[in-house]
C-alpha cells in the first residue's frame, strides 16, 4: 500500500462530497503511514539477540577476555537496534496481532477526534487505513450499525483490500467511499443539506 497522491486525495474528496449529498450520515476518511514505531518491540528483540551471545561465550577463542566478550555483547546490542529501526525489518518482528491492535485502537482513537460520535442522529462513519501495518477498518456509529450489519462492512473491507493487493490503492479508496455511500443514502437518505464534518481524506503521517 503506498501514500495516495494529490489527484488520488482529491478524487477521494470528490466522492465523499458526492456521497454525502446523498444521506444525512457524515463520512470521513483516514490514512495513517503507521500507527505505532514499534520501537520497544525491535529493541526488545535486540536485546533478545544479544542475550543469546552469553552462552555462546564459552566457546570463544581463550585470548578474548571477559570484559572484551561483554564489549562485543554491547556491540552486537547497538548494531542490532539500529538495523532493526529499518521499517521493513521492523514490521516482520511485529507480530500481525500486535499491528492489528495498534492500528484498530488509532482507528478508534481518530473516530473521536474527528468528532464522528458527536452527529446528528449518531450517523459518523469513518473509513480508517494504516498503511505500514496494512489495516483496514469501518466504524459505523449507532444510528448507522443499528441498520447495517458487521457482516456487510466486512464484505466492503475485504473488496477494498483486495484492490490494494492489485495495485490499485486509489480506485481502492474511491470504490470504497462510493459503496459506503450508496449504504448511507439507503439507511439514512438526506432530508436537509448540511456539512458538519470535513470533506478532505484525513492524512496521519
Amino acid at each position: 500500500m503506498v501514500m495516495l497522491t494529490s489527484e488520488q486525495r482529491r478524487r477521494v474528496s470528490d466522492a465523499i462530497k458526492e456521497a454525502e449529498s446523498r444521506t444525512d450520515a457524515e463520512l470521513v476518511t483516514v490514512l495513517a503511514r503507521e500507527s505505532d514505531n514499534y520501537l520497544y518491540i525491535s529493541t526488545l528483540w535486540a536485546a533478545f539477540l544479544a542475550l543469546l551471545l552469553a552462552p555462546l561465550m564459552q566457546f570463544l577463542p581463550w585470548w578474548i577476555e571477559y570484559n572484551q566478550a561483554f564489549t562485543l555483547q554491547w556491540l552486537l546490542f547497538i548494531l542490532l537496534a539500529l538495523l532493526f529501526r529499518w521499517r521493513p525489518i521492523t514490521m516482520r518482528l511485529v507480530p500481525k496481532r500486535v499491528k492489528y491492535w495498534r492500528a484498530a485502537n488509532v482507528a478508534r482513537r481518530e473516530f473521536l477526534e474527528q468528532e464522528l460520535h458527536s452527529t446528528q442522529g449518531r450517523l459518523g462513519l469513518l473509513i480508517f487505513v494504516s498503511e505500514a501495518e496494512h489495516y483496514v477498518e469501518i466504524l459505523a456509529d449507532r444510528g448507522l450499525a443499528e441498520h447495517i450489519t458487521d457482516e456487510t462492512w466486512r464484505e466492503v473491507v475485504e473488496h477494498f483490500i483486495g484492490e490494494v493487493k492489485r495495485g490499485k490503492t486509489g480506485e481502492a479508496f474511491v470504490h470504497c467511499v462510493e459503496r459506503c455511500g450508496d449504504l448511507l443514502a439507503e439507511v439514512a437518505p438526506q432530508t436537509k443539506v448540511k456539512n458538519e464534518l470535513a470533506d478532505h481524506l484525513v492524512i496521519l503521517e
